[in-house]
Parts: C-alpha cells; sequence; structure tokens
C-alpha cells in the first residue's frame, strides 16, 4: 500500500499545471494620408466602453507630447468624446497609454487580458471607440462593437470617411 500511496502522489505533483491563457485584443488602426496644403498628424485617442457608452478603460492616446512646455496637452480637449468621457480626468503623460501622433499609415497595437491598460475586462458587451482631430482639419469618431472574452477568434472592422482609415479588432482567446 505504501508503495501505491508514493507513486499517486509522485503521478499527481509531475502533472504539470496547464497555464491560464490570456485573450488578446488586437487593433489596427488606419491614418489615411491627405492631400491639403497644411497638413498636422491627428491627436487619436483610443478607449473601450460599455454597450451604454460608458468608459471602461483608456487604451492609447497619441498626441504632441514634446511640443514646448506640455502646450501639446491643452488640445487634448479637441477629441470632444474621449474628453468628456475620460481625458479631462488623466494626467498627461500617462505611462503605457501616452504616445507621439502618427504617421500616415497602419498601426497595431495588442493588449492582453489582465494586464494594464486592458485590465481584467469583465465579460459582456463592448465597443473599441477611436477618435481622431487634427489641427487645421476635422475630426472623426468610429466605434466597433464586440463581446468579451471572445470564445473563439473573431474579426470585427469599421471604416472611418476622412480623418481616419480602417478600424480593426482581433479578437483572441
Amino acid at each position: 500500500m505504501r508503495r501505491l500511496l508514493t507513486v499517486t502522489v509522485t503521478g499527481l505533483a509531475a502533472a504539470p499545471l496547464a497555464p491560464a491563457m490570456a485573450a488578446d485584443l488586437n487593433v489596427k488602426v488606419e491614418i489615411p494620408r491627405l492631400n491639403v496644403a497644411e497638413y498636422h498628424r491627428p491627436y487619436v485617442a483610443m478607449w473601450i466602453e460599455r454597450a451604454d457608452q460608458s468608459p471602461v478603460s483608456t487604451l492609447a492616446v497619441w498626441y504632441d507630447a514634446k511640443n514646448k512646455e506640455g502646450e501639446g496637452t491643452k488640445w487634448l480637449k479637441d477629441m470632444r468624446q474621449w474628453w468628456r468621457k475620460a481625458g479631462r480626468d488623466m494626467q498627461m503623460p500617462a505611462d503605457g497609454i501616452s504616445g507621439a501622433t502618427r504617421a500616415p499609415g497602419e498601426h497595431a497595437l495588442t493588449f492582453t487580458d489582465g494586464k494594464a491598460p486592458l485590465g481584467k475586462l469583465p465579460a459582456g458587451d463592448y465597443q473599441l471607440v477611436v477618435e481622431a482631430a487634427r489641427e487645421v482639419g476635422g475630426r472623426e469618431l468610429v466605434r466597433v462593437p464586440f463581446a468579451w472574452p471572445p470564445k473563439a477568434a473573431q474579426t470585427a472592422r469599421a471604416k472611418g470617411e476622412h480623418e481616419l482609415g480602417g478600424v480593426t479588432v482581433d479578437l483572441k482567446p
């Protein structure tokens, strides 16, 4: 009996623990190349909100962080929706969230469940919201609905009309 007990305990101890897999939210945002006389890179804010449009988490804010004496922050309020919902309560620069404006092209970001800035997102229906505002230009807001956590790989897309191009959300369980 002692031998059987030893084998059983050894077998349990040697069994590897299955690692908990964290879901990923992969985002691609296209900033279109505009043919205008005076082009300025847009300020962009990305956040998640619930189906009722209440904010959950700011994922990224791209702005002119190197503007002399922090003057780049005074234009953050031009991203009106984000500013009203979350921006006015944030201190910039925000570690892991804020960064420089981006040139035209496609930009990819990955957010992992349980890690900042996404955090531990409860199950439910959400929207990824991307808002862009450009000096001597316009502003635009694009919403991409998704369900969390993903049960299988999913892709959702939306397209802007002028300040934003395609916005793609890829969910991986």
